[in-house]
């Protein structure tokens, strides 16, 4: 098959790659529809993640079973399915709890960029659509096995609740869903922070209420003028820097709550600021597992559309051009097609 290998900082390849094969009886494999580029990829594309030696990269994917370990007996080949980038067995005390990106058993996706990828956990991890979406929705599907998912931790995380008012910090295409995901949980205000025309008219069109283009403690102070001087009930976290986070808690009223999503690089927390400030700090990799079946009907039904966050398609040959796009900021988030 061809897959997505990542050799050194700027440096990806579509390569012949082994055909997956089930390696345990809870393995299944797929047939990849289309997966895409993440906005964490980029973490090693720039070197900030040490690349220590080559390999497959990629962690978003929908498509269709190919094959099941002997103890997979939810699924059959032909389905189409989502996951999620963390496998979760969907049965272990975390799992029972919601928190199935801390599976006892979870493993990391991280060969999605391919034509075929092995599930571990396949019965916990995949859910299968009532037969196969038309290929209109497949983006919108996609989208749900991470960004979406994880922008809509972000707001159950920073507890929006409906007539709230909550700033999502970063327009990527994890805070562009994070938008989407505050108007879904009834949010009346919602403040997106963008320096990008095309990202804040997207986030507009996404039910963004107001738009702030100042960062930093400009960008708090913004905040502040814009909510009466005392802050959002929630703020949504989803770039990763010291200089996010910082905006965030900042900007977040006494007794509000910040979910972080954002991959943490350099993020320290002053736990003298955190303690006097009131303000609540939940994030972590997203349980995507638990919202999946919700996100599933809600892209299926129109009702949302986070596959508009794809503004370039193309084919998994030409992944190392999406990685460039995206790096440079001339695509929000780049659609691969196998």
């Amino acid at each position: 098959m061809r897959g997505a290998v990542i050799h050194a900082p700027g440096d990806v390849r579509v390569e012949d790659l082994d055909d997956p094969s089930i390696l345990k009886p809870t393995d299944a494999v797929i047939r990849t529809a289309v997966t895409c580029v993440c906005g964490s990829d980029l973490w090693p594309w720039r070197g900030l993640d040490a690349v220590e030696r080559a390999g497959p990269i990629g962690h978003e994917y929908v498509g269709f079973v190919e094959e099941v370990g002997a103890e997979v007996t939810g699924l059959r080949p032909g389905q189409f399915v989502v996951g999620s980038f963390a496998t979760s067995d969907n049965t272990c005390a975390n799992c029972r709890a919601g928190w199935q990106s801390h599976c006892l058993d979870r493993e990391f996706m991280s060969s999605c960029q391919a034509e075929y990828v092995r599930i571990p956990n396949a019965q916990g991890t995949l859910v299968a659509t009532d037969g196969v979406p038309g290929e209109e929705f497949w983006p919108g599907l996609l989208a749900v096995s991470d960004v979406m998912g994880t922008g809509w931790y972000a707001a159950d995380a920073a507890e929006v609740r409906p007539g709230s008012t909550a700033v999502v910090v970063g327009d990527g295409a994890v805070g562009l869903c994070a938008v989407i995901a505050a108007k879904e949980r009834g949010a009346e205000r919602i403040i997106a922070m963008s320096r990008h025309a095309s990202r804040q008219r997207l986030a507009r069109e996404f039910g963004a209420t107001d738009v702030v283009t100042e960062r930093g403690e400009a960008g708090v102070a913004r905040i502040k003028e814009l909510t009466g001087g005392i802050g959002a009930d929630s703020v949504l976290e989803c770039v990763g820097t010291a200089e996010s986070m910082q905006q965030a808690l900042r900007s977040t009223r006494p007794g509000g709550n910040v979910g972080f999503v954002g991959v943490p690089h350099g993020v320290a927390v002053d736990g003298q600021e955190l303690f006097f400030s009131h303000v609540g700090l939940r994030g972590g990799p997203a349980p995507v597992r638990r919202y999946l079946p919700d996100l599933i009907d809600r892209v299926l039904t129109g009702r949302i559309d986070p596959g508009r966050v794809f503004d370039l398609s193309l084919p998994l040959e030409r992944a190392a051009d999406g990685y460039r796009a995206m790096d440079e900021r001339r695509a929000v988030k780049a659609l691969l097609r196998p």
